[in-house]
């Protein structure tokens, strides 16, 4: 018996809507709550030390994230490989996925770590980061890139869970990381005012402990998606479909990266307060962002499981239920955080500038978030059917090339923070409206096919 089977959801038979928000549920507290930890860490920097310090750590977060997204995609790939091989009950390519995704994060960690290290500097400056903040911020960068190889463990270790259907124990371990964090933060920042660099050696501390417990559950699997320490290795078949389903979203997320770099050198040139209040906005935007996201990592891993079985009524469900989730989510977490934003923006810092500045970025973002929640159910969808190049494609023109058109062309005429920011929410709207539809005839091509098989799957959209 599997040791891990109480934690794993059955996706492939039973009611859909109670798996998905059991399944979500867990991925949402585990998200949330790092959030939470990243908020206490913007709020012990910010009482504790400078605002120059917050604003390092703040505007380090696009360029973080832009050199992390490939890494995450190729996670994306292995949790979609892997459920879809466990959908299909096909043991042999099972094993392969989850060895050869250990072995991406392992070497591909220690190769980025390298890389990130040398490139965080002349990127921070070329995002205009000011003077009195660059020196905080580089030793920020630096530190933190030395802990990518741990990061990357337990990002790809909590893809491999999740696509066996277990939420729960990623959940468990993150939040208990997370207090960790927390607590040598509030030790290294406030006892020995080390401010970024506490912070940083905070979080590096902090993965390690996570990327330990989440590799000893894998060890601890007792079915075909068990971890085998010494037999970490690259399986060529494997890595090559881990590659063509993950490089797709990794450049997606790091066109996003991009385009957000690009936002971020632009507020930056409204001053140091302008960068501390989006930096204590970005903070709540997370909030919403990581509550609706659990659904995009659903529906990947409800459509693969369903996909590698050939359960083609499940798909268009648990694509739909997604949807009706992901939006509710969106709209109550981000209109909720709206309108207690002056009261959450006085806890990172009581300036009223600074305050002013971030209200604006959650009346033109958080508000609008639903929008992005809808585009990333839409993208997982695709990319939980295989299609991945797909939903880069749309996105690097409607979100990421828009944006920076955006930038270069309508943001001259009118600069202000309001105009500036305005061009989230349309790139999400494009975005959605395009996706939606390759979605919609993906599935009726699917339904097509079946039919020719003569599938029990089929019939849904034929009817329509």
């Amino acid at each position: 018996m599997n040791s891990g089977s109480k934690y794993q959801i059955d996706m492939c038979h039973g009611p859909l809507f109670g798996k998905i928000v059991r399944f979500s549920i867990p991925l949402m507290i585990s998200n949330i709550m790092q959030v939470l930890f990243n908020i206490i860490d913007l709020i012990v920097i910010g009482r504790y030390a400078p605002h120059e310090a917050m604003a390092a750590v703040g505007s380090c977060g696009p360029l973080i994230n832009t050199i992390l997204s490939i890494f995450f995609g190729l996670s994306v790939g292995a949790n979609v490989l892997a459920a879809r091989y466990i959908g299909a009950k096909d043991r042999v390519q099972v094993f392969r996925s989850v060895h050869t995704a250990m072995a991406v994060a392992l070497y591909g960690g220690v190769l980025l770590a390298v890389v990130g290290i040398l490139i965080s500097k002349p990127l921070l400056i070329w995002m205009a980061t000011p003077e009195s903040v660059l020196p905080k911020a580089s030793l920020y960068m630096w530190l933190y890139c030395v802990g990518i190889p741990v990061i990357l463990l337990t990002n790809f270790g909590i893809s491999l869970l999740r696509a066996n259907g277990d939420t729960r124990r990623p959940m468990i371990y993150m939040i208990f990381a997370g207090f960790i964090k927390v607590l040598l933060n509030l030790f290294l920042v406030r006892v020995f005012h080390w401010d970024v660099a506490g912070v940083a050696l905070a979080t590096l501390i902090s993965n390690i402990v996570a990327s330990v417990l989440m590799i000893n559950a894998l060890t601890g699997l007792r079915d075909s998606s068990r971890l085998f320490l010494k037999k970490i290795r690259f399986y060529g078949s494997i890595f090559k479909d881990m590659l063509k389903i993950g490089i797709p979203a990794g450049i997606q997320g790091s066109l996003f990266g991009v385009s957000n770099m690009i936002i971020q050198s632009t507020i930056n040139s409204f001053g140091s307060k302008a960068m501390a209040g989006s930096a204590a906005t970005g903070s709540l935007e997370a909030i919403v962002y990581t509550a609706f996201i659990s659904y995009y990592f659903s529906v990947i891993s409800f459509v693969g499981q369903n996909h590698g079985a050939k359960k083609y009524k499940r798909i268009i469900k648990s694509i739909f239920y997604c949807l009706i989730l992901t939006s509710a989510t969106g709209i109550i977490t981000g209109w909720s955080i709206y309108f207690s934003g002056p009261e959450l923006l006085k806890i990172f810092n009581p300036d009223p500038e600074v305050v002013h500045w971030g209200m604006i970025r959650l009346k033109y973002v958080v508000t609008t978030y639903f929008l992005c929640a809808i585009m990333e159910v839409f993208s997982g969808s695709l990319r939980g059917l295989g299609h991945s190049l797909t939903p880069m494609i749309v996105t690097m023109l409607g979100a990421c090339v828009f944006r920076i058109c955006w930038v270069l062309w309508i943001f001259p005429h009118y600069k202000t923070m309001q105009n500036l920011l305005l061009s989230y929410p349309v790139s999400w709207i494009l975005v959605c409206i395009v996706n939606g539809l390759i979605v919609y005839f993906i599935c009726r091509k699917l339904f097509r096919d079946a039919a020719h098989e003569h599938h029990p799957g089929y019939g849904l959209l034929a009817a329509r």
